[in-house]
Formats: structure tokens, C-alpha cells, sequence
């Protein structure tokens, strides 16, 4: 495997039908998909911005392209809902849940939300009953 190969070959078998093909219409030439799945995966993995993927992917603007555009149409629902149906078939998820009940309580300021009375009329009001 590559360095920059994310994918077996048995994994893209599983999710290559789902992706998208080219339509044969005249302009610019479809990126491979492979390719742009693995650019993704690899942008994910070392957790790093768009611009900062390495060359050997292509240009940026095309894989955040093709990850925006499947993101829009389901086609990445599509692959999580077959690649977890292949690992449950497969035995390899555990399907029990977790719950925690912990309660973190903020502050009353750590909100964003504005209050009710306060701030400058509350200040003006009180600055009337003085004089």
C-alpha cells in the first residue's frame, strides 16, 4: 500500500458502486474517484485543512468539490449505510449503548442569550431616580 493509498482493494470494492461516474458530457475530465475518496479519507485522518492536502491528490478545490457534492446528494449515507451493513454482517459491530447521565452546569453568564432587564436601560431608570 502507498503512502498516500487509504483504501484496500477489497474496501473500494464495497463502496465503488455507490459513488459517482462520469456522464460522457464534453468539459473538464472526471477526477478519479478513487482518488478523490482516498484524498478525503486522508484529510480527515491527519485532521488538516482543504489547502494543505498533499499534491499527489490534486488540486484542493476539486476533492472539496467532489466531498461537498456527495455530501449534498447522500451519496455519503449511502456508503456509511452499506459499509455498516457489510461489518454487521460480518460480526464486527457491537451494537450496545452507552448512556450517561452526567449534568454539566454552566455559569448563568456563559450563555449568549440576552437578558430581559439589565444593561444600559436598567442603568438609565436607576440614574432618573437619583436626581
Amino acid at each position: 500500500m502507498a503512502r498516500f493509498q487509504m483504501l484496500s482493494d477489497a474496501q473500494w470494492s464495497l463502496i465503488e458502486a455507490k459513488l459517482p461516474r462520469p456522464t460522457g458530457r464534453q468539459g473538464r475530465p472526471f477526477a478519479d474517484a478513487r482518488l478523490m475518496v482516498e484524498a478525503i479519507i486522508y484529510r480527515y485522518r491527519c485532521g488538516i485543512a482543504w489547502r494543505d492536502l498533499p499534491v499527489v491528490f490534486g488540486p484542493w478545490q476539486t476533492v472539496w468539490t467532489w466531498h461537498h457534492r456527495m455530501a449534498v446528494d447522500g451519496t455519503w449515507d449511502q456508503v456509511l449505510a452499506t459499509l455498516t451493513a457489510a461489518a454487521d454482517a460480518a460480526g464486527l459491530v457491537d451494537w450496545s449503548v452507552s448512556v450517561d447521565s452526567t449534568i454539566a452546569r454552566a455559569h448563568q453568564h456563559a450563555t449568549n442569550l440576552t437578558r430581559a432587564a439589565g444593561g444600559w436601560i436598567e442603568l438609565h431608570e436607576s440614574a432618573g431616580r437619583a436626581a
